[in-house]
């Protein structure tokens, strides 16, 4: 779209990317309590705070991230393409993390059966793993949008 010969949006892009897909793990797995992990997906007003206060401890852990890769390699960010970013990062990450959104993505889409393969079964806690076909779901939708927010944070 725009002519880059150098090549620095691209690599922009590229170190913006890896800074963010390495902050959503440690955001994802490290900084999130458990309280947040286990009660963010519930219904009302608990579930939406606990959702909210993981995604504010993610954004910041992304934002951190960042600063590291421009403090590291003298990387340029614009900060309205980096608030634009993270904006789009926070939003659709509380969108799959509330579960339900995600959920009513998978069936629409054809994967609801994907979406429930290795859950337990109801009243039982048979499965306690992360091999399931709503943890692989989730995680891809973070990847896709993070890909986005990398294009608007190397702008």
């Amino acid at each position: 779209m725009f002519a880059d010969p150098t090549g620095t949006r691209a690599a922009a892009f590229a170190a913006v990317f890896v800074a963010l897909y390495v902050a959503h793990q440690v955001a994802d797995h490290w900084v999130q309590t458990q309280h947040q992990a286990d009660c963010k997906g519930q219904p009302g007003w608990a579930g939406r705070i606990a959702c909210a206060a993981h995604v504010t401890t993610y954004t910041l852990t992304a934002l951190i991230a960042l600063l590291f890769v421009v403090a590291g390699t003298g990387l340029r960010l614009d900060p309205c393409g980096v608030a634009v970013g993270l904006a789009v990062s926070a939003v659709t990450h509380y969108i799959a993390d509330r579960r339900t959104p995600l959920k009513r993505i998978a069936a629409a889409l054809g994967s609801a059966r994907f979406y429930t393969l290795g859950a337990p079964r109801p009243g039982h806690d048979d499965n306690p793993s992360l091999g399931t076909g709503a943890y692989a779901l989730d995680q891809s939708w973070h990847y896709a949008w993070l890909f986005v927010a990398a294009l608007f944070c190397a702008v």
